[in-house]
């Protein structure tokens, strides 16, 4: 699913990634650990093509394709998601308008038909019970006013939603609410 062969990454001329190399079959979980500053949220970046990073060297296949070829928003519908560090607030974008548009365009890029509003808002209520989410959160804007435990929450809900093939998490523990 995803191969990473000698990649070297700079930010702003400095060397943070020097020659990784990573296997991810399909089903696989993998942790990626290490101090601050080793380059674990430089290597999402990559992943999900942020361009505040500069690739000097290396190899991304994602399914057999260059992934470094790929722009982001077709890394998305390709299956990749990244839940962020430090998730953002979006003001005055509702959560069920924004994972509507998500999942259809997810669903229009694979062939299949959107689906409707009634049965988007089933799929909402099955995936709430499973991340254990409150309505309270999913009622309003995208993070807007959410502690660090319920803008995780609310990604992990997300992902549930959207079901990646691939998902990348950056320090989904940090914030918590505990």
């Amino acid at each position: 699913m995803l191969s990473i062969k000698n990649l070297r990454v700079s930010i702003e001329g400095k060397e943070i990634l020097g020659g990784i190399n990573l296997e991810v079959k399909a089903g696989e979980i993998h942790a990626i650990m290490g101090p601050n500053g080793s380059g674990k949220s430089t290597l999402a970046s990559v992943l999900a093509g942020r361009n505040l990073v500069e690739v000097i060297e290396g190899e991304v296949l994602y399914m057999g394709k260059n992934l470094l070829e790929i722009l982001p928003e077709e890394r998305s519908r390709q299956g990749i998601f990244l839940g962020f560090q430090y998730p953002i607030e979006i003001p005055g974008v509702s959560m069920v308008n924004f994972l509507k548009t998500a999942l259809n365009e997810h669903r229009k890029y694979n062939g299949l038909e959107p689906l409707s509003a009634s049965d988007f808002l089933k799929v909402m209520r099955e995936k709430k019970a499973l991340v254990e989410i409150a309505s309270s959160l999913t009622n309003r804007s995208v993070n807007e006013g959410f502690s660090g435990g319920e803008k995780k929450r609310n990604e992990i809900f997300q992902m549930a939603i959207l079901e990646p093939k691939l998902a990348i998490l950056d320090e989904t523990d940090s914030g918590l609410d505990i």
